[in-house]
Protein backbone atom coordinates (compact mmCIF):
# COMPACT_ATOMS: atom_id res chain seq x y z
CA UNK A 1 0.00 0.00 0.00
CA UNK A 2 1.29 3.47 -0.89
CA UNK A 3 1.31 5.83 2.10
CA UNK A 4 1.45 9.54 1.26
CA UNK A 5 3.78 11.93 2.98
CA UNK A 6 1.68 13.69 5.62
CA UNK A 7 2.17 17.43 6.05
CA UNK A 8 0.66 19.39 8.94
CA UNK A 9 0.45 22.95 7.65
CA UNK A 10 0.34 25.98 9.95
CA UNK A 11 0.31 28.39 7.03
CA UNK A 12 -1.45 31.54 5.89
CA UNK A 13 -0.99 34.29 3.29
CA UNK A 14 0.83 33.06 0.15
CA UNK A 15 4.33 31.63 0.60
CA UNK A 16 3.35 28.81 2.97
CA UNK A 17 0.02 27.86 1.38
CA UNK A 18 1.58 27.86 -2.11
CA UNK A 19 4.42 25.63 -0.87
CA UNK A 20 2.05 23.08 0.62
CA UNK A 21 -0.18 23.22 -2.46
CA UNK A 22 2.76 22.10 -4.62
CA UNK A 23 3.22 19.17 -2.24
CA UNK A 24 -0.51 18.37 -2.15
CA UNK A 25 -0.68 18.36 -5.94
CA UNK A 26 2.12 15.78 -5.96
CA UNK A 27 0.17 13.50 -3.66
CA UNK A 28 1.10 14.58 -0.13
CA UNK A 29 -1.67 14.45 2.47
CA UNK A 30 -1.64 18.11 3.48
CA UNK A 31 -3.76 19.03 6.49
CA UNK A 32 -4.34 22.75 6.87
CA UNK A 33 -4.55 23.62 10.57
CA UNK A 34 -6.41 26.91 10.83
CA UNK A 35 -8.34 29.01 13.35
CA UNK A 36 -12.05 28.39 13.80
CA UNK A 37 -12.80 31.49 11.75
CA UNK A 38 -10.41 30.37 9.01
CA UNK A 39 -7.00 31.42 7.71
CA UNK A 40 -6.24 34.81 6.16
CA UNK A 41 -6.83 33.55 2.61
CA UNK A 42 -10.51 33.01 3.41
CA UNK A 43 -11.10 36.65 4.30
CA UNK A 44 -9.15 38.69 1.74
CA UNK A 45 -8.98 38.52 -2.04
CA UNK A 46 -7.10 41.08 -4.13
CA UNK A 47 -9.19 42.92 -6.68
CA UNK A 48 -12.28 41.94 -4.64
CA UNK A 49 -12.18 38.65 -6.55
CA UNK A 50 -14.69 36.11 -5.30
CA UNK A 51 -16.54 33.08 -6.62
CA UNK A 52 -19.79 33.69 -4.80
CA UNK A 53 -18.52 34.28 -1.28
CA UNK A 54 -15.39 32.12 -1.68
CA UNK A 55 -12.18 34.09 -2.15
CA UNK A 56 -10.12 33.53 -5.28
CA UNK A 57 -7.09 33.65 -2.96
CA UNK A 58 -8.29 30.51 -1.18
CA UNK A 59 -8.81 28.70 -4.48
CA UNK A 60 -5.38 29.76 -5.75
CA UNK A 61 -3.42 28.35 -2.82
CA UNK A 62 -5.32 25.56 -1.03
CA UNK A 63 -6.05 22.96 -3.67
CA UNK A 64 -5.94 19.28 -2.68
CA UNK A 65 -5.71 19.95 1.07
CA UNK A 66 -7.86 18.99 4.02
CA UNK A 67 -8.86 21.49 6.69
CA UNK A 68 -8.84 21.08 10.45
CA UNK A 69 -10.27 24.09 12.28
CA UNK A 70 -9.00 24.25 15.86
CA UNK A 71 -8.75 26.63 18.79
CA UNK A 72 -5.10 26.26 19.79
CA UNK A 73 -5.72 28.19 23.00
CA UNK A 74 -7.66 25.21 24.40
CA UNK A 75 -5.92 22.18 25.87
CA UNK A 76 -8.26 19.86 24.01
CA UNK A 77 -7.50 21.56 20.70
CA UNK A 78 -3.77 21.35 21.35
CA UNK A 79 -4.04 17.66 22.13
CA UNK A 80 -5.81 17.00 18.82
CA UNK A 81 -3.03 18.77 16.93
CA UNK A 82 -0.31 16.92 18.86
CA UNK A 83 -1.95 13.59 18.01
CA UNK A 84 -2.07 14.72 14.39
CA UNK A 85 1.62 15.66 14.46
CA UNK A 86 2.43 12.17 15.80
CA UNK A 87 1.18 10.82 12.44
CA UNK A 88 3.03 13.40 10.32
CA UNK A 89 6.26 13.47 8.35
CA UNK A 90 6.40 17.25 7.98
CA UNK A 91 5.33 20.37 9.83
CA UNK A 92 5.26 23.50 7.69
CA UNK A 93 4.76 26.98 9.15
CA UNK A 94 5.12 30.57 8.02
CA UNK A 95 4.20 32.56 11.10
CA UNK A 96 6.44 35.27 12.51
CA UNK A 97 9.39 33.85 14.45
CA UNK A 98 8.34 32.73 17.92
CA UNK A 99 4.58 32.47 17.38
CA UNK A 100 4.41 28.67 17.32
CA UNK A 101 6.92 28.44 20.17
CA UNK A 102 4.52 30.39 22.37
CA UNK A 103 1.72 28.00 21.43
CA UNK A 104 3.83 24.96 22.27
CA UNK A 105 4.45 23.86 18.69
CA UNK A 106 7.96 25.22 18.13
CA UNK A 107 10.75 23.15 16.65
CA UNK A 108 12.45 22.10 19.88
CA UNK A 109 9.20 21.00 21.52
CA UNK A 110 8.10 19.02 18.50
CA UNK A 111 11.52 17.46 17.91
CA UNK A 112 11.55 16.23 21.51
CA UNK A 113 8.16 14.61 20.97
CA UNK A 114 8.89 13.33 17.44
CA UNK A 115 12.64 13.22 16.66
CA UNK A 116 12.20 12.26 12.99
CA UNK A 117 9.99 15.24 12.14
CA UNK A 118 10.83 17.47 9.20
CA UNK A 119 10.11 20.96 10.51
CA UNK A 120 9.96 23.56 7.73
CA UNK A 121 9.69 27.29 8.40
CA UNK A 122 9.28 30.28 6.12
CA UNK A 123 9.64 33.82 7.44
CA UNK A 124 9.97 37.30 6.04
CA UNK A 125 13.64 38.07 6.62
CA UNK A 126 14.85 35.11 8.69
CA UNK A 127 14.25 33.78 12.19
CA UNK A 128 17.30 35.58 13.62
CA UNK A 129 19.40 38.63 12.82
CA UNK A 130 19.02 42.41 13.06
CA UNK A 131 15.93 42.55 10.81
CA UNK A 132 14.20 39.35 11.94
CA UNK A 133 11.29 41.22 13.52
CA UNK A 134 10.59 43.52 10.61
CA UNK A 135 7.48 42.78 8.55
CA UNK A 136 8.18 40.48 5.62
CA UNK A 137 5.86 40.72 2.62
CA UNK A 138 6.41 40.38 -1.12
CA UNK A 139 6.43 44.07 -2.03
CA UNK A 140 8.69 44.93 0.90
CA UNK A 141 11.16 42.24 -0.16
CA UNK A 142 11.03 43.35 -3.80
CA UNK A 143 12.31 46.67 -2.51
CA UNK A 144 14.90 45.38 -0.05
CA UNK A 145 16.32 42.74 -2.40
CA UNK A 146 17.09 45.27 -5.16
CA UNK A 147 14.51 43.83 -7.54
CA UNK A 148 12.52 47.05 -7.86
CA UNK A 149 15.66 49.14 -8.43
CA UNK A 150 16.81 46.78 -11.19
CA UNK A 151 13.38 46.73 -12.87
CA UNK A 152 12.68 49.83 -14.91
CA UNK A 153 15.67 51.97 -14.08
CA UNK A 154 17.26 54.62 -16.22
CA UNK A 155 14.66 56.82 -17.91
CA UNK A 156 11.93 54.75 -16.25
CA UNK A 157 11.46 55.01 -12.53
CA UNK A 158 12.18 51.84 -10.57
CA UNK A 159 9.21 49.56 -11.16
CA UNK A 160 7.29 47.15 -8.95
CA UNK A 161 6.81 43.68 -10.42
CA UNK A 162 3.12 43.09 -11.11
CA UNK A 163 2.72 39.84 -9.16
CA UNK A 164 3.87 38.36 -5.86
CA UNK A 165 6.77 36.55 -7.51
CA UNK A 166 9.00 36.42 -4.42
CA UNK A 167 6.28 34.68 -2.42
CA UNK A 168 5.78 32.17 -5.23
CA UNK A 169 9.49 31.56 -5.71
CA UNK A 170 9.97 31.18 -1.96
CA UNK A 171 7.16 28.63 -1.94
CA UNK A 172 8.80 26.58 -4.68
CA UNK A 173 12.19 26.72 -2.94
CA UNK A 174 10.72 25.51 0.32
CA UNK A 175 8.80 22.70 -1.38
CA UNK A 176 12.12 21.63 -2.93
CA UNK A 177 13.80 21.73 0.48
CA UNK A 178 11.05 19.69 2.11
CA UNK A 179 11.25 17.04 -0.59
CA UNK A 180 15.03 16.88 -0.23
CA UNK A 181 14.67 16.40 3.54
CA UNK A 182 12.00 13.75 2.98
CA UNK A 183 14.28 11.76 0.67
CA UNK A 184 16.96 11.87 3.36
CA UNK A 185 14.45 10.74 5.96
CA UNK A 186 13.47 7.77 3.81
CA UNK A 187 17.15 6.86 3.46
CA UNK A 188 18.32 7.47 7.05
CA UNK A 189 15.27 7.89 9.27
CA UNK A 190 16.50 11.33 10.34
CA UNK A 191 14.34 14.40 10.55
CA UNK A 192 15.47 17.89 9.53
CA UNK A 193 15.05 21.59 10.14
CA UNK A 194 14.36 23.35 6.83
CA UNK A 195 14.25 27.15 6.76
CA UNK A 196 13.93 29.88 4.18
CA UNK A 197 12.62 33.44 4.02
CA UNK A 198 11.25 35.87 1.49
CA UNK A 199 14.35 38.05 1.57
CA UNK A 200 16.70 35.27 0.44
CA UNK A 201 14.08 34.11 -2.07
CA UNK A 202 14.09 37.59 -3.61
CA UNK A 203 17.88 37.51 -3.81
CA UNK A 204 17.88 33.99 -5.25
CA UNK A 205 15.50 35.13 -8.00
CA UNK A 206 18.28 37.44 -9.18
CA UNK A 207 21.19 34.98 -9.05
CA UNK A 208 22.27 35.66 -12.63
CA UNK A 209 21.84 39.43 -12.42
CA UNK A 210 23.67 39.76 -9.10
CA UNK A 211 26.60 37.65 -10.26
CA UNK A 212 26.87 39.86 -13.36
CA UNK A 213 26.63 43.04 -11.32
CA UNK A 214 29.30 42.23 -8.75
CA UNK A 215 31.69 41.09 -11.47
CA UNK A 216 31.22 44.19 -13.63
CA UNK A 217 34.22 46.54 -13.94
CA UNK A 218 32.21 49.74 -13.49
CA UNK A 219 29.02 49.38 -11.45
CA UNK A 220 28.26 53.04 -10.90
CA UNK A 221 26.10 53.61 -13.98
CA UNK A 222 25.03 50.09 -14.94
CA UNK A 223 21.36 50.61 -14.16
CA UNK A 224 21.06 53.76 -16.26
CA UNK A 225 19.58 52.99 -19.64
CA UNK A 226 17.08 54.05 -22.28
CA UNK A 227 13.48 53.36 -21.31
CA UNK A 228 13.15 50.65 -23.97
CA UNK A 229 16.00 48.53 -22.61
CA UNK A 230 14.54 45.98 -20.23
CA UNK A 231 17.68 44.64 -18.59
CA UNK A 232 20.75 46.50 -17.42
CA UNK A 233 23.12 43.64 -18.33
CA UNK A 234 21.90 42.68 -21.82
CA UNK A 235 22.86 44.20 -25.14
CA UNK A 236 20.19 46.28 -26.85
CA UNK A 237 17.63 45.84 -28.25
CA UNK A 238 16.66 43.55 -25.30
CA UNK A 239 13.47 45.18 -24.06
CA UNK A 240 10.03 46.61 -24.76
CA UNK A 241 8.95 48.49 -27.90
CA UNK A 242 5.83 50.17 -29.26
CA UNK A 243 4.26 49.27 -32.59
CA UNK A 244 1.38 51.11 -34.25
CA UNK A 245 -1.15 48.69 -32.79
CA UNK A 246 0.53 46.82 -29.94
CA UNK A 247 3.70 46.32 -27.93
CA UNK A 248 6.38 43.70 -28.39
CA UNK A 249 9.52 42.60 -26.63
CA UNK A 250 12.75 41.82 -28.44
CA UNK A 251 15.17 39.37 -26.87
CA UNK A 252 18.77 38.63 -27.90
CA UNK A 253 19.01 38.99 -31.68
CA UNK A 254 21.59 39.19 -34.46
CA UNK A 255 21.60 42.89 -35.47
CA UNK A 256 22.14 42.09 -39.16
CA UNK A 257 19.11 39.79 -39.21
CA UNK A 258 17.00 42.36 -37.38
CA UNK A 259 18.00 45.08 -39.84
CA UNK A 260 17.16 42.87 -42.79
CA UNK A 261 13.86 41.70 -41.29
CA UNK A 262 12.85 45.35 -40.93
CA UNK A 263 14.62 46.36 -44.17
CA UNK A 264 16.13 49.28 -42.26
CA UNK A 265 19.22 51.14 -43.46
CA UNK A 266 19.31 53.00 -40.14
CA UNK A 267 19.80 49.70 -38.32
CA UNK A 268 22.23 48.35 -40.90
CA UNK A 269 24.42 51.36 -40.18
CA UNK A 270 24.65 50.25 -36.55
CA UNK A 271 25.36 46.54 -37.15
CA UNK A 272 28.94 46.72 -35.93
CA UNK A 273 28.63 48.97 -32.89
CA UNK A 274 28.97 47.62 -29.36
CA UNK A 275 25.31 47.22 -28.50
CA UNK A 276 26.01 47.18 -24.77
CA UNK A 277 28.23 50.24 -24.60
CA UNK A 278 25.91 52.09 -27.01
CA UNK A 279 22.73 50.36 -25.98
CA UNK A 280 20.74 53.59 -25.63
CA UNK A 281 21.61 54.75 -29.15
CA UNK A 282 20.77 51.37 -30.65
CA UNK A 283 17.52 50.95 -28.68
CA UNK A 284 16.27 54.40 -29.68
CA UNK A 285 16.93 53.64 -33.33
CA UNK A 286 15.07 50.32 -33.06
CA UNK A 287 12.18 52.11 -31.34
CA UNK A 288 11.95 54.73 -34.09
CA UNK A 289 11.87 52.05 -36.80
CA UNK A 290 9.31 49.83 -35.04
CA UNK A 291 6.82 52.59 -34.29
CA UNK A 292 6.16 52.85 -38.03
CA UNK A 293 5.01 49.21 -38.24
CA UNK A 294 2.06 47.15 -37.10
CA UNK A 295 2.36 43.63 -35.74
CA UNK A 296 1.08 42.19 -38.99
CA UNK A 297 3.76 44.14 -40.89
CA UNK A 298 6.63 42.55 -39.00
CA UNK A 299 5.43 39.11 -37.86
CA UNK A 300 6.05 37.20 -41.09
CA UNK A 301 9.51 38.71 -41.64
CA UNK A 302 10.51 38.23 -38.01
CA UNK A 303 9.50 34.58 -38.11
CA UNK A 304 11.32 34.07 -41.41
CA UNK A 305 14.56 35.62 -40.07
CA UNK A 306 14.33 33.83 -36.72
CA UNK A 307 13.92 37.01 -34.69
CA UNK A 308 13.20 36.37 -31.01
CA UNK A 309 10.14 38.45 -30.17
CA UNK A 310 6.72 38.18 -28.56
CA UNK A 311 3.67 40.39 -28.43
CA UNK A 312 2.95 41.75 -24.96
CA UNK A 313 -0.21 39.98 -23.86
CA UNK A 314 -2.57 40.92 -21.09
CA UNK A 315 -4.38 38.43 -18.85
CA UNK A 316 -7.38 38.28 -21.20
CA UNK A 317 -5.06 37.42 -24.10
CA UNK A 318 -3.37 34.79 -21.96
CA UNK A 319 -6.59 32.91 -21.28
CA UNK A 320 -7.12 32.40 -25.02
CA UNK A 321 -3.50 31.75 -26.04
CA UNK A 322 -3.49 28.51 -28.08
CA UNK A 323 -0.30 27.31 -26.39
CA UNK A 324 -1.77 27.99 -22.96
CA UNK A 325 -4.77 25.85 -23.94
CA UNK A 326 -2.51 23.12 -25.31
CA UNK A 327 -0.40 23.14 -22.13
CA UNK A 328 -3.54 23.05 -19.94
CA UNK A 329 -2.04 25.88 -17.88
CA UNK A 330 -5.43 26.73 -16.38
CA UNK A 331 -7.90 24.52 -14.57
CA UNK A 332 -11.56 25.03 -13.72
CA UNK A 333 -13.76 23.91 -10.87
CA UNK A 334 -17.42 24.28 -9.96
CA UNK A 335 -17.74 26.26 -6.75
CA UNK A 336 -21.29 26.49 -5.47
CA UNK A 337 -22.63 26.57 -9.00
CA UNK A 338 -20.09 29.02 -10.38
CA UNK A 339 -16.94 28.32 -12.37
CA UNK A 340 -13.59 29.16 -10.84
CA UNK A 341 -10.45 29.44 -12.98
CA UNK A 342 -7.04 28.77 -11.44
CA UNK A 343 -3.48 28.01 -12.48
CA UNK A 344 -2.76 24.30 -12.69
CA UNK A 345 0.26 22.58 -11.17
CA UNK A 346 3.25 23.58 -13.33
CA UNK A 347 4.75 20.10 -13.87
CA UNK A 348 3.69 16.93 -15.66
CA UNK A 349 4.43 13.43 -14.42
CA UNK A 350 4.54 10.71 -17.08
CA UNK A 351 2.72 13.15 -19.33
CA UNK A 352 -0.08 13.81 -16.85
CA UNK A 353 -0.98 16.89 -14.84
CA UNK A 354 -1.97 16.45 -11.19
CA UNK A 355 -5.69 17.05 -10.92
CA UNK A 356 -7.65 19.33 -8.61
CA UNK A 357 -9.16 16.66 -6.39
CA UNK A 358 -10.68 18.83 -3.67
CA UNK A 359 -10.69 22.26 -2.04
CA UNK A 360 -11.80 22.82 1.58
CA UNK A 361 -14.29 25.64 1.03
CA UNK A 362 -14.94 26.15 4.74
CA UNK A 363 -12.60 26.00 7.74
CA UNK A 364 -12.98 22.61 9.34
CA UNK A 365 -14.41 20.99 6.22
CA UNK A 366 -12.47 17.82 7.09
CA UNK A 367 -12.35 18.02 10.88
CA UNK A 368 -14.74 15.14 11.54
CA UNK A 369 -12.93 12.86 9.09
CA UNK A 370 -9.56 13.71 10.62
CA UNK A 371 -10.78 13.19 14.19
CA UNK A 372 -11.99 9.74 13.19
CA UNK A 373 -8.60 8.94 11.66
CA UNK A 374 -6.95 9.95 14.93
CA UNK A 375 -9.11 7.52 16.87
CA UNK A 376 -11.68 9.83 18.43
CA UNK A 377 -15.06 8.25 19.02
CA UNK A 378 -18.44 9.78 18.28
CA UNK A 379 -18.96 11.17 21.79
CA UNK A 380 -15.43 12.61 21.94
CA UNK A 381 -15.93 14.29 18.58
CA UNK A 382 -19.22 15.78 19.74
CA UNK A 383 -17.64 17.20 22.90
CA UNK A 384 -14.69 18.69 20.99
CA UNK A 385 -16.99 20.44 18.55
CA UNK A 386 -19.55 21.62 21.12
CA UNK A 387 -16.82 22.97 23.41
CA UNK A 388 -15.37 25.10 20.62
CA UNK A 389 -12.04 23.32 20.61
CA UNK A 390 -12.66 22.06 17.07
CA UNK A 391 -14.63 23.64 14.23
CA UNK A 392 -16.46 21.39 11.79
CA UNK A 393 -18.32 22.45 8.68
CA UNK A 394 -19.15 19.82 6.10
CA UNK A 395 -18.30 21.58 2.87
CA UNK A 396 -15.59 20.91 0.32
CA UNK A 397 -15.60 20.63 -3.44
CA UNK A 398 -14.54 17.38 -5.01
CA UNK A 399 -13.41 18.42 -8.46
Amino acid sequence: MNIAMRVVSFCHYLQGPACTQYLADMGADVIKVEPLQGAFERHWSGGKSYIGDVTAFLLATNRNKRSLAVNLKTSAGKEVVLRLIDTADVIMENYRPGVLDRLGFGYEAIRERKPDIIYASASGLGATGPAANRPGQDLLMQARSGLIAATGGGENAPTVVGAAIIDQHGAALLAMGILGAYVRKLQTGKGARVETNLFVAGIDLQSEALAMYYAAPDRASLMQRDCHVGSWYHDAPYGLYELKDSRIVLSMNDPAKLADALDSDALRALNTIDRYVERDRYARTVAAVLQEHSLADIATAFDAYGIWYERVQNYEDLLHDPQVIHNAAFGHANVRGKTATFVNHPLRYDGELPSCRRVPLAPGADSVELLSELGYGAEEKRRLIESGAIGAVHEAIDA
